[in-house]
This record gives C-alpha cells, sequence and structure tokens, in this order.
C-alpha cells in the first residue's frame, strides 16, 4: 500500500470530514482541534488517540494516534508542534458567513471575531506550508461583505507571505512561506456524491504554488479536481440516493410495498379544504402512480437517455449502500450503544399536526386549521422528510419545529441516527453526548460520502506532484 498522508484538522468537530478522509485509506489525522468537549469526545471514540488541552501542548509528542487539543485555536503555535502536516483541511465556523441568516447586515462575515476564525486557518496554513489544503465553508460566504469576505480570503490563500508578517519572533521570513494556488473554488452538492440530503458547500482547494511546475501542470491539475468535484462523472447528479433507501437499506426496485404502505398512509389528507391541501391534491397526489420507479423519476423530474440508464444508477446506489455498510440494515430494527437511535417525545398536539401533513410539505400546509403554527416564512418547520426526494439541509441548532420529521405518518422526530444517514455517517461511528449534543455534531458535519470524494481528489493531485 502506498503511504498514508498526514492531515492537521481544525475546526474538526465530530469529525465528518475526518471520517470521509479516514475512509479513503490514504489519509490518517494526526491532529484536530475544537473549543467544545462532546465532539472532542465523539472524536477519540472513533479515530482513537487522545484529548489534549490546549495549555499542555507543550508537552505534545507525535504518536501514531491522532491528538484532539481541545480549545481556542488562536492559542495553538503550530510552527512549535513535531508536526509534518501532507493537508491541511477545515471548516471554520460558518454562522456570520451563511446565507440562511438573511439580510446583510446579519452576516458580517469577516467584519466580526467569528468570520475572523478563518484567519486562524490562513495562520495554521502559513506555519505548518502542507503540500495541500481543503477549505469548506457555506455558500453564503462568497457573497457576504458584497463579496468582500470571499475575496479577502482567497487573495490571503495566494499570498501567505504578505498577510501574517512572519519577522520577528516567529522565526520565519516571508520568503520562508508559499502561498497556495486554488485549484478548485466552487460550491457542490453533497447529494451529487451520493448524500440523500440537498447539502451545498463551498469548497476550496490549493496546492502549495513551489510544488507546481509550470502552467501546464496546473491546467491539468485544476482540470481533474474540477471534473472530480463537479460529480458529473456519477449519476447521483441525476438519480440521487433518497431518504427511504437509506432507512430501509435497500434499492428502490425492492422497496415497492415499503413505499406503497407510506404514501397511503395520506389518503385522509386529499379532502381537506385548505389552498395548500388542493395544490397538494392536483400537483402531488393525482400524480402518484404508487409505483416507485415511476414516482422516484417523477419526483426528481428524471427523464431517461436510455433504457439501460435507471438499472446502471441502482447499480451505483447499491454500491454506495454496502460501501456505508447500509445494505440489508433496517435503521428501524437497530439500537446502539450511544442512544442515537432512539425516538424522542412529542406533545399530543405536535403528533396530531404532523399527522396532517404529507410528506415534501411543511407547517404551511395546515395553515387555516386547528393545527396552525407561526413558521415566521422559515420552510424547514414541521418539513416532512419525502421517501423519493434527497432531504432538505439537516441542522445543527433551532427551536420547536426544526428537528427534521420522518415521512411515515405515525412518526415525528427523526432520530439522531437517521439523521446521520442522512449525512452518510458510518453506522460504526459512534457519538458522545446527550441528545442535543448529538445532533449539534451530525447537523454541523460534512457528509462522509462528500468528504470521502474529496479525499478521493486530494489523493489523486498528491500522485501528480
Amino acid at each position: 500500500m502506498n503511504r498514508r498522508y498526514q492531515v492537521v484538522s481544525l475546526f474538526s468537530g465530530a469529525g465528518g470530514m475526518d471520517s470521509g478522509f479516514s475512509l479513503s485509506n490514504a489519509f490518517r489525522t494526526i491532529m484536530a482541534n475544537d473549543i467544545i468537549s462532546p465532539p472532542a469526545s465523539t472524536f477519540v471514540k472513533n479515530f482513537g488517540g487522545k484529548v489534549v488541552f490546549v495549555e499542555d501542548l507543550d508537552r505534545l509528542s507525535l504518536e501514531e494516534e491522532p491528538t484532539y487539543v481541545l480549545g481556542d485555536v488562536s492559542l495553538i503555535d503550530f510552527k512549535k508542534l513535531p508536526i509534518q502536516a501532507d493537508v491541511l483541511i477545515g471548516g471554520p465556523p460558518c454562522q456570520d458567513f451563511s446565507i440562511v441568516r438573511g439580510i446583510e447586515e446579519e452576516r458580517r462575515g469577516i467584519h466580526v471575531e467569528r468570520g475572523k476564525l478563518y484567519a486562524q486557518f490562513v495562520r495554521a496554513l502559513a506555519e505548518l506550508q502542507p503540500s495541500m489544503f481543503v477549505f469548506e465553508n457555506v455558500p453564503g460566504l462568497k457573497s457576504a461583505n458584497n463579496g468582500t469576505a470571499y475575496h479577502t480570503i482567497v487573495n490571503d490563500f495566494a499570498h501567505l507571505e504578505s498577510v501574517l508578517g512572519f519577522e520577528g519572533d516567529s522565526g520565519k521570513d516571508s520568503s520562508d512561506v508559499n502561498g497556495y494556488y486554488l485549484v478548485f473554488s466552487g460550491i457542490v452538492d453533497s447529494a451529487s456524491f451520493g448524500a440523500p440530503q440537498r447539502r451545498r458547500r463551498l469548497i476550496i482547494i490549493g496546492v502549495r504554488n513551489d510544488l507546481l511546475k509550470g502552467t501546464s501542470v496546473k491546467r491539468e491539475i485544476r482540470q481533474r479536481v474540477n471534473y472530480k468535484l463537479s460529480g458529473g462523472h456519477l449519476l447521483f447528479s441525476r438519480f440521487p440516493l433518497t431518504p427511504l433507501e437509506v432507512f430501509e437499506g435497500r434499492v428502490l426496485p425492492e422497496l415497492q410495498a415499503q413505499y406503497h404502505e407510506v404514501m397511503s398512509e395520506y389518503s385522509e389528507l386529499v379532502g381537506l379544504d385548505t389552498e395548500r391541501a388542493k395544490k397538494w391534491k392536483k400537483l402531488v397526489w393525482d400524480r402518484l402512480s404508487f409505483d416507485i420507479v415511476r414516482d422516484y423519476m417523477d419526483a426528481n423530474s428524471i427523464s431517461l437517455t436510455s433504457p439501460e440508464e435507471i438499472e446502471k444508477a441502482f447499480e451505483e446506489h447499491e454500491r454506495l449502500l454496502r460501501t456505508l455498510a447500509y445494505y440489508g440494515r433496517r435503521i428501524e430494527d437497530l439500537q446502539f450503544p450511544d442512544g442515537s437511535n432512539n425516538i424522542l417525545k412529542e406533545s399530543k398536539n405536535v403528533l396530531q399536526r404532523l399527522q396532517m401533513i404529507p410528506p415534501g410539505e411543511n407547517h404551511e400546509f395546515v395553515q387555516g386549521t386547528p393545527w396552525e403554527v407561526s413558521g415566521r416564512g422559515i420552510s424547514l418547520i414541521y418539513r416532512r422528510l419525502h421517501p423519493l426526494k434527497p432531504s432538505y439541509t439537516v441542522v445543527a441548532y433551532g427551536g420547536g419545529g426544526t428537528w427534521g420529521y420522518h415521512y411515515k405518518r405515525n412518526r415525528g422526530k427523526l432520530t439522531n441516527r437517521e439523521r446521520a444517514r442522512l449525512q452518510t455517517f458510518p453506522d460504526d461511528f459512534q457519538f458522545h453526548g446527550n441528545q442535543y449534543e448529538m445532533r449539534a455534531q451530525i447537523g454541523e458535519a460534512v457528509p462522509t460520502v462528500l468528504a470521502l470524494a474529496i479525499a478521493d481528489t486530494v489523493q489523486e493531485v498528491l500522485g501528480l506532484l
């Protein structure tokens, strides 16, 4: 086997990105970091190693197992660590960049301290000087501060020598610091790589300038990376994996009976006398054939280019289900030692409300009825999964109605393990913490299949250097 590249992971959380890099078998994380304790415990439970408080870093020694540094990243002096990193990965907390926050004044980006955490990633890059880096964040980063935040960050990556001033007590002159050539900077959808969820992320990948030998090499690498991260070589971009498949552990043609049972439960909603219900009956219910493959194609607006295409797509689905060890493992039949598959209690009123909301719909479906609730214009409030369409984005935090809700009519909140499958965490990935801490760890993570695609791409580039 070829050498395993060494990874330093910042803003690591529970290790979603690290999970994908680990699954590739070409990388091992030698150091991770975050400031919150429960994700640190989750990380070492899955990747081994130990937790070290940032104040104790002077006694850190590089070992075979990873070290999780718990504490403020700004206190880490990377140049003093006994670490030789091949790749730096991470995504600084994104709340102030996210378009979810709404108006521009509410997402101030680099003008607030949380937004400035990206500068710690830049500092680590300058001091560690890995061969490559992977920076991930929310798509809203590209438009935050009218684009100023994004352009500032990518310029910093390219010109590290002029950013931090390495003269003086840093031990480095600016001439010792290489900037990075960006081989990819774009927004990718996790569903294009097999996540049963629409989750768009900004991914920026850089290669250290001194490792690139000319314009032709740069062009070749950029072309390869853009091809791999476009997802165009996979059928998932047109034939997405579905919540029904990852929950049942089978591909759609094997789930006809289950699909018919799920959808039949909502037949009585056809008679609801509200505008939203009438629209749903016309545009959704009346179009159902109750044939799972036909309804899947209709729900996802799929047109076949050849009769064999759908068969190849489901073969791709099955390969991924087997890779993730979901195949043949129905989630409702499983118990987990971390309690992540426990069904959380719902109030009687919430359950009655959800009984009136069909798959793919949200709280707006019951406006004008006794179950009406104020959703403040937020579409994810009491929104049910659709069994045949990728899930909406799994979120980490939020009050009533934001947890995520099952497509089965007799079910309310998703379990954390169901949410973990939407994020494509392997079932043997165990979480630490209470139900709300687990929710946060899962919702903040990069889906494993997207991280795996990125890791495979990084491995290919490293092989060319």
